[in-house]
């Protein structure tokens, strides 16, 4: 089955790439427009220089797009993909003052992209044969999310609850208040119940195996055991018995989740996706001998 990890959000997308290119050359590109011919073309390679999974393709080329539509940006991997070190990615040839200018939005997206895309394949592949859901969390560079949560579909994980505004999910601290006030965790996912929209979902963390019965009986969707052994899960596992969702949390890493998978949950929610996922090594290598002689062009690493 080929991945389909959908598409970003257009408006999204735009944004960061304007951000972006307005943090890195608020005035123009002073160097290439010192030392590069305004006539000077260029050809680049996008190359891997270590293996993993392609996110970002055409967010690389929207770049290159961005800073001028005439150059010619070619993808030859598609998102989702594996791929070797030494695998040549993309192509991209045009003037080569702006080729150099969006060179480093270009790559910093798609290695990030990557990297979170490469990760993701990880927990996917270690949780393999269980019913378990790989998920991402809210742990997301500010200002990233859309394209981080479309490098974890690109690894073949799915997504949590986008924003605050998408989901009822009371966890921790929102129970502190509400039991500081004397209200029951119970009685609140009930009056939540009632509130909110038949459309809405409902989940709400516990941390502890006496507090799974009262809310999933007040009606909650989902149920997130947060911090739960792996024979502490099977126990609520037991207790919530196929009432709602559930999704285990908190302590999930390479090492632990084909464990915690083996439990029978539903749903593993894994900060680490985006949070401690490593930029990719990939790099953008100029064409010398297409790029013309006295623009001086070779490859960078500013």
């Amino acid at each position: 089955m080929t991945l389909d990890p959908g598409t970003i959000p257009p408006h999204a997308l735009r944004r960061v790439i304007e951000t972006a290119l307005e943090e890195d050359a608020p005035w123009g590109d002073v160097t290439s427009e010192t030392l590069i011919p305004a006539d000077a073309t260029a050809t680049a390679t996008l190359a891997a220089r270590e293996p993993g999974v392609l996110s970002g393709g055409g967010v690389f080329v929207a770049v290159m797009h961005a800073v001028d539509p005439t150059i010619d940006a070619i993808v030859h991997v598609p998102d989702g993909s594996r791929f070797a070190a030494g695998d040549v990615l993309a192509t991209v040839s045009g003037p080569a003052r702006a080729v150099l200018r969006a060179e480093r939005v270009a790559l910093n997206l798609a290695q990030r992209m990557s990297g979170v895309a490469t990760a993701t394949a990880q927990y996917v592949a270690a949780v393999s044969g269980t019913s378990a859901r790989i998920v991402d969390t809210r742990k997301t560079t500010p200002g990233l999310r859309a394209l981080e949560r479309y490098a974890v579909r690109c690894g073949g994980g799915h997504n949590h609850r986008s924003s605050l505004s998408d989901a009822v999910l009371a966890k921790d601290n929102h129970l502190a208040v509400l039991l500081a006030g004397g209200i029951g965790i119970g009685d609140a996912v009930r009056a939540a119940r009632e509130r909110i929209g038949h459309t809405v979902h409902l989940e709400v963390e516990v941390d502890r195996i006496d507090q799974i019965e009262p809310v999933v009986a007040a009606g909650v969707d989902t149920i997130m055991l947060d911090n739960f052994t792996p024979s502490e899960l099977e126990a609520g596992i037991a207790l919530v018995a196929g009432r709602a969702l559930v999704e285990a949390s908190g302590g999930v890493s390479l090492d632990t989740v084909a464990a915690i998978a083996a439990t029978g949950v539903d749903v593993i929610s894994v900060g680490a996706l985006t949070h401690s996922a490593r930029a990719l090594d990939l790099g953008l290598d100029i064409d010398v001998d297409v790029a013309r002689a006295d623009a001086g062009a070779a490859p960078t690493e500013g």
